[in-house]
């Protein structure tokens, strides 16, 4: 994704979506936020992804993070197409519970290096990829994901990669391999025992590995 890298702050864009137009910090206010791209309305992967993020938009909600999608259609197919998303949920009289923004001039899609070259529309117009930002309280980008068009997301993974973002920005922890919340995560190594022992009143354990290096640090945080 060229010039916009991890720890940057994300654009502040103005975009027409299905709740008006934005300036997307301000959509963001005080939050966590989520951006996840579609290749287009009315196709058949991303209705059941977006189907798949409003069942879990709650949980979303829990941990204090606003949700939006984007596709490279207008306002009007947005409305249209997320009666089809509610509808595959067998909840077609319910609202989507975020907004989706209109790219259809596909500016925010070449800003933020979301074409998917492979992937084109009867028109030979390039698609977005599927895409997931997920922006920080002060507006830097924490996390990207790139997709090809062809593969859909795992949202409930979005979610553990989430509490791991949110966990790890309030203490000095990393998460180790398939962790979920709950389970014990990994001192960083930039802290010395003694400043783990200070820092985690719950106590460190060390796993021995062959090199006798004192690396793998678990805790309960």
């Amino acid at each position: 994704m060229p010039g916009l890298l991890l720890g940057d702050e994300f654009p502040n864009f103005e975009a027409d979506t299905t709740i008006g137009r934005i300036k997307f910090h301000d959509f963001l206010g005080s939050s966590w936020g989520i951006l996840f791209s579609h290749p287009k309305d009315f196709t058949p992967v991303c209705t059941t992804e977006l189907a798949r993020a409003s069942k879990l938009s709650d949980e979303f909600k829990k941990r204090g993070v606003k949700m939006i999608a984007l596709s490279v259609d207008s306002v009007e197919d947005h409305r249209n197409w997320s009666k089809d998303v509610m509808g595959f949920n067998d909840e077609a009289d319910g609202p989507l519970p975020f907004p989706i923004i209109a790219d259809d001039k596909r500016q925010l899609s070449v800003q933020l290096g979301m074409l998917d070259p492979d992937e084109r529309d009867k028109d030979g117009m390039p698609l977005t990829a599927r895409c997931v930002f997920v922006i920080g309280p002060d507006k830097k980008m924490k996390l990207s994901i790139l997709y090809p068009a062809t593969t859909g997301r795992n949202f409930d993974e979005l979610l553990r990669v989430i509490d791991s973002l949110q966990l790890t920005a309030q203490k000095k922890v990393a998460t180790p391999v398939d962790w979920k919340p709950g389970q014990k995560v990994m001192v960083v190594p930039s802290l010395s025992d003694a400043e783990a022992a200070a820092l985690f009143p719950n106590g460190v354990t060390t796993k021995e590995v062959p090199s006798g290096k004192k690396y793998l640090r678990y805790t309960q945080p």
